[in-house]
């Protein structure tokens, strides 16, 4: 009997196309993971910078307040008036000087007078014997050598950032620079700088000494009423500013540390997460090739993933196992074409080696129209397997478009009845909508299959008889059911009539006359359109069959 189908109820129909996003996570994650360690660095470089500057601000508007008290008390206690103008005493300032900065371990102050001499040295005192001894700033607290390490590593990558704009501190990184000082017959340069400092206006002095102390010094004048009477210079090494640098030194390289630490980490990550996949695709995508595995090298941990990688893992294996499928058809294919190509064969040949040995008239033609059979069933026979050939081919180049299938069905049907050679000839009932019944697909191959159920449920259909066709939409699918009343279809062959080459004949037909290729042939065209076809049996209400039944399901357009 002739290929049939329904489609089942636990049929899915074909998986709706992913939906497009603007921002993979693929994406996201590789932008997330890159960004987060140099974000976390410049925040500390910039966090770090303005901690320097407050630290300095803080150390130098403290010493001008120190320096401004001394002034002041030297102004008061340290000069004498003569001639209505106050003048500095040496020898009282001197001692005055030294109670005032005993405190202060760390601080050197200098006093100078209106002529730019220094008149009193904290660091200066009269040892034995009248000689004079200068005391020098306590020793800087010696720094390991991974400290010093720290420290350049930091003032190097420092070097390369950007600075601010200009401060009211300014800073000498030259450790060879001169220190502070005044000294008498100097340039003009030096007097102008002596003239600020007795009007208040030098800027305050940060270096760092060759051997590694931080240096800052501030200049305030000593006035008594509205008279300048000196400059009181004070330098004091800010250990403590050092020391809170250092530490944010360290803290800002552990912080780099950690960053590149976390950066290699996640690249080995997105390695092992994205390249080692990758790879792993590939080397299946060789083996696929090679023919070893065939379509389940792909490793289950990638198929598994629901990233993009785990997508394009399954769809490689699912074109892989329709690649060997197709592969695989096309070899069972070529192994039925031989096999039904033989049969004519021999019988021709058999008929041509009789042919030679006999010389009764009748006999000859006899096999003359055996010969003749043959060959026009060999015709029919390579017509339907280039066509089968073909199918696959065409579907995949030619794009689906919108059909109504609707004036198809009505036109076969008006064709056929208007066409019946006999009067008792079994006649088709359509049963559908005039139109609206559109899907997606090749006008032609639609014909083609519809003429191919149609004409097989007519062959099989007694005198009398009526072939019904029935068209109607269910949901996102537009079904045609085709229906005989002939002898029906085996049980055991309702899938295995849309195998190629099977053939199952009514009762009386010459033999043949079909190739078994025409339920095939609709089967590759509905399937390739993602359809469904499946075959049945219609049964009265004690259970008899009482004809055939093909159910065709197509996706709406």
């Amino acid at each position: 009997m002739p290929d049939v189908g329904v489609l089942p109820d636990q049929q899915h129909a074909p998986a709706p196309p992913r939906r497009k996003r603007w921002v993979s996570p693929l994406l996201r994650r590789i932008l997330l993971l890159n960004v987060l360690p140099p974000a976390l660095l410049a925040a500390a470089m910039l966090y770090l910078d303005q901690y320097q500057n407050g630290l300095l601000a803080a150390e130098v508007e403290a010493l001008r307040t120190q320096a401004r008290i001394y002034a002041g008390a030297i102004a008061e206690a340290g000069t004498r008036m003569q001639d209505d103008r106050a003048v500095l005493v040496p020898d009282a300032v001197r001692p005055l000087l030294r109670r005032l900065v005993d405190p202060s371990p760390n601080t050197q102050a200098r006093l100078f007078d209106n002529t730019g001499l220094v008149i009193a040295d904290s660091r200066v005192r009269e040892g034995s014997g009248g000689a004079v001894v200068t005391e020098p700033l306590p020793p800087p607290e010696p720094r390991g050598a991974f400290s010093i390490t720290i420290a350049g590593l930091y003032d190097r990558l420092l070097r390369l950032v950007p600075r601010g704009g200009p401060s009211d501190v300014e800073v000498d990184i030259n450790p060879d620079a001169p220190s502070f000082d005044w000294q008498p017959n100097l340039g003009p340069d030096r007097r102008e700088e002596l003239r600020l400092a007795l009007e208040g206006g030098v800027t305050p002095y940060i270096r760092r000494t060759a051997d590694g102390r931080l240096l800052v010094s501030v200049a305030e004048p000593a006035r008594r009423g509205n008279q300048s009477v000196g400059i009181v210079l004070l330098t004091r090494e800010a250990r403590e500013v050092d020391q809170r640098l250092f530490e944010i030194r360290a803290s800002v390289l552990g912080i780099f540390v950690i960053a590149l630490i976390l950066t290699v980490l996640l690249s080995l990550y997105l390695a092992r997460t994205l390249a080692n996949p990758i790879m792993q695709l590939a080397g299946a995508a060789a083996a696929m090739r090679q023919g070893e595995g065939r379509g389940g090298s792909v490793p289950p941990a990638v198929l598994a993933r629901e990233d993009e990688i785990g997508i394009l893992a399954r769809d490689l294996q699912a074109a892989a196992r329709a690649l060997w499928a197709r592969i695989d058809t096309n070899e069972r294919f070529a192994a039925d074409v031989a096999h039904e190509l033989r049969n004519p064969l021999t019988s021709v040949r058999s008929a041509i080696e009789t042919l030679r040995r006999i010389e009764n008239p009748e006999q000859q033609r006899r096999l003359l129209a055996i010969i003749a059979e043959d060959a026009v069933r060999m015709d029919r026979l390579i017509a339907d397997i280039s066509d089968s050939s073909r199918v696959d081919a065409e579907l995949s180049r030619t794009v689906a478009v919108p059909v109504d299938i609707a004036p198809i069905l009505s036109t076969l049907a008006e064709l056929h009845n208007a066409t019946r050679e006999e009067e008792d000839a079994p006649r088709v009932v359509l049963e559908a909508p005039a139109e609206g019944l559109v899907v997606r697909g090749v006008e032609g191959r639609l014909v083609q299959v519809l003429r191919n159920l149609l004409g097989n449920a007519l062959s099989f259909s007694p005198r009398n008889g009526r072939v019904w066709v029935r068209a109607r939409p269910t949901g996102a699918m537009i079904e045609v059911v085709v229906e005989d009343e002939g002898p029906g279809i085996p049980e055991a062959k309702l899938e295995g009539i849309f195998e190629r080459f099977y053939s199952e004949r009514p009762s009386g037909e010459s033999f043949g006359q079909h190739s078994g290729l025409g339920l095939s042939i609709s089967r590759q065209i509905v399937e390739g359109l993602r359809g469904r076809i499946a075959a049945e049996n219609r049964r009265d209400a004690e259970g008899r069959v009482t004809g055939a039944r093909f159910i065709i399901r197509l996706p709406v357009a």
